[in-house]
């Protein structure tokens, strides 16, 4: 058996997690005041009159308030001077204004009323009458139909060089809570890789994950948990019926949690038993790939460079090309924050250049039909001298833990 793999129980390595929250500050109320300025003059470079923010991560991101998105329009509109005009149904006033951490006008419509010629209202009371709007692009299509009309005297656009623009660069208070939940998610991983054993469940490995999440002190456990044995590792994002664990097969656990509204996302591959010629040298070469991405991923790079500096590895071993496969069907990686998936995004095409403070997830997989998948997944994030890893990549197949 493989150093670290195996050789334990669930209660005993529950027993070993404790909390791992402490000492790390969610988002205060400065912070969100920053972003709104930052939007602000964003508004000013590229011309735009207004700014939509619709319930959830983007107004949560800007506002610090926390809304589920439903089919009842909620959101704020923020204008150029700086103001909040928030809008949401006129029996949810008192629970706005609750959950509402930068202050700004409630504007309210009753259930039979048309929530759209109220956003419209509201540009014109503050001296919009025309002009560009953007609309935040997490909205559903009724939302932005709706928008648009009712108001028929405005250019809507999307709002993603406002979002994106601001979100793609996280601060040091953002990076700090990013980085202790990649450390929560890392110590579960390794707590996983003990329990298991012949016969094991993904069900029951999952079950584990999650409660180790929470004996870490993330309360809701994990925020997602794909667990995959033997041949079901080929398919990136899970099966229907997970199969038992068997000796001498691949393990693909991809795991994350969600602090202070903050993601984590790991995954980890080796193998329960001896590693087969075939195994190994498919997994050393994920790991190539992988550090092939790390190295092309300098300040300045195009995202899509990075993408094409692993998928060379890959390619020059025989495998692809392109997203054929055997070798690697999807990006490269993509943006992690507040949103499981986020820009920027690692993948080919992509002329975004890399800055101070994106975070983006490397996991160049190789999949291999008929037989099984790798995954080596491990956060990066970029700073004046380029990237920096949240967690050290997998040390080898025999040690992958590096024990």
């Amino acid at each position: 058996m493989l150093t670290g793999i195996g050789g334990s129980t669930a209660e005993a390595e529950l027993e070993k997690i404790s909390d791992l929250t402490s000492e790390v500050n969610p988002i205060l109320k400065d912070e969100f005041q920053s972003r709104l300025e930052k939007a602000k003059k964003l508004l000013a470079e590229k011309n735009l009159d207004a700014v939509y923010f619709h319930a959830g991560t983007n107004l949560y991101y800007f506002t610090g308030t926390t809304w589920s998105p439903s089919e009842r329009m909620m959101g704020a509109i923020l204008t150029p001077d700086g103001k909040l005009n928030y809008i949401g149904p006129k029996f949810e006033e008192g629970t706005i204004n609750n959950f509402k951490l930068i202050e700004g006008n409630v504007n309210c419509w009753e259930e039979h009323e048309n929530p759209y010629k109220l956003f419209g209202k509201i540009l014109k009371d503050t001296g919009i009458a025309s002009g560009k709007i953007a609309v935040d692009e997490t909205a559903p299509f009724f939302i932005i139909d709706g928008i648009k009309k009712s108001n028929t005297d405005y250019e809507f656009i999307i709002a993603s060089p406002i979002t994106s623009g601001c979100r793609m660069h996280k601060s040091e208070n953002e990076i700090a809570i990013i980085q202790r939940a990649m450390d929560i998610t890392l110590t579960v991983q390794k707590a996983a890789a003990k329990i298991l054993f012949a016969g094991i469940s993904a069900e029951e490995v999952t079950d584990f994950i999650h409660k180790a999440h929470m004996k870490a002190g993330i309360s809701t456990g994990s925020f997602f948990c794909i667990v995959l044995f033997g041949e079901d590792s080929q398919y990136p994002h899970g099966v229907p019926a997970p199969k038992k664990l068997e000796d001498n097969e691949v393990v693909l656990i991809d795991t994350g949690c969600q602090l202070h509204g903050y993601l984590s996302d790991i995954t980890r591959t080796y193998i329960f038993g001896d590693p087969k010629a075939r195994q190994r040298e498919i997994w050393d070469l994920e790991k190539a790939a992988q550090q092939a991405a790390f190295d092309a991923a300098k300040i300045g790079a195009t995202c899509s460079s990075v993408d094409t500096a692993a998928r060379k590895v890959l390619e020059a071993a025989g495998l692809g090309p392109d997203y054929k496969i055997p070798g690697l069907p999807h990006r490269v990686g993509h943006g992690l924050g507040l949103d499981i998936h986020e820009n920027p995004y690692l993948v080919r095409g992509s002329e975004i250049k890399l800055e101070k403070g994106m975070v983006v997830t490397n996991e160049p997989m190789i999949c291999i039909p008929g037989e099984f998948g790798i995954r080596h997944e491990d956060d990066i994030f970029m700073t004046d001298s380029g990237p920096r890893w949240f967690t050290k990549p997998m040390k080898s197949i025999d040690d992958p833990f590096g024990n």
